[in-house]
């Protein structure tokens, strides 16, 4: 696992030592950063690269109106993206999560019920994990091993469960904020400003997100015309320039090829 972040010079030490350890086999799992004193394991924010290339991502928890026109969009703009999909909504949507993965787009899991897993043992949280994992298994044969938390919550304790599942968490480094419906220019505006080479983007396919089908097809003219490709999260872990993906539990490929 690995994630690109800022460091203090004060910090910088520690960070070196503790790599160090690393190497050594005395750390062992995934990157990890110092904050406070206490070591926190960091899911997958983005990859270090100067390449204009992003990954856009889109959680579904509930409703049926906001997923096809976005499917919409990405088809008619010929993007390829991550749609990190809940069990419930998965058995409960069952021909919109087939459209989905016909499209070939990259599937992964947003858990099972939509609660902070932090909150959770961590038996609980396999238990909330696997339960999604055999619901997107049963309706679409596919495997997922990439996974955002609900609400993008977690600590040690879930990166760490969902890792023993062959999981890898990914977080997002540009939120678009569109379930907040805050207008579709401010969607677009917030995202351009914010984006950046190796980027992944938080948006939403849920019905909360009304502005999304709007918005998106502005966002992706926009970042093209400065220069971007997109690809999945599966794709951008692959361009990382220090290949840290390959020890990544799961395949880093795009499912169903």
């Amino acid at each position: 696992m690995f994630f690109v972040f800022r460091i203090s010079r004060k910090r910088l030490m520690v960070v070196g030592l503790l790599a160090l350890a690393l190497l050594a086999g005395v750390v062992s799992g995934p990157l990890v950063r110092t904050t406070a004193g206490a070591a926190r394991l960091i899911p997958v924010y983005s990859i270090d690269t100067k390449e204009k290339v992003v990954a856009l991502t889109f959680d579904i928890s509930w409703g049926t109106l906001v997923p096809e026109p976005v499917l919409d969009v990405l088809r008619e703009k010929e993007v390829t993206s991550t749609f990190f999909l809940s069990g419930p909504w998965v058995e409960r949507n069952q021909e919109i999560a087939l459209k989905i993965k016909e499209d070939g787009h990259e599937i992964a899991s947003h858990g099972y019920r939509h609660v902070n897993l932090s909150g959770l043992s961590a038996a609980e949280i396999q238990t909330e994990l696997l339960k999604a994992s055999r619901a997107i298994e049963d309706v679409l044969g596919v495997k997922p091993w990439l996974l955002r938390t609900p609400n993008g919550d977690y600590n040690n304790k879930v990166v760490e469960a969902a890792e023993s599942l062959g999981y890898t968490v990914i977080q997002w480094d540009t939120d678009s904020l569109d379930w907040t419906k805050p207008g579709v220019k401010a969607i677009v505006d917030r995202v351009l400003k914010k984006v950046h080479p190796g980027d992944i983007i938080l948006f939403h396919a849920s019905d909360s997100a009304t502005d999304t089908p709007e918005a998106l097809p502005l966002v992706i003219d926009a970042l093209r015309k400065e220069g971007y490709r997109f690809v999945t999260v599966s794709e951008l872990l692959q361009l990382d320039p220090q290949k840290r993906w390959e020890n990544m539990p799961g395949p880093p490929k795009r499912q169903g090829t």
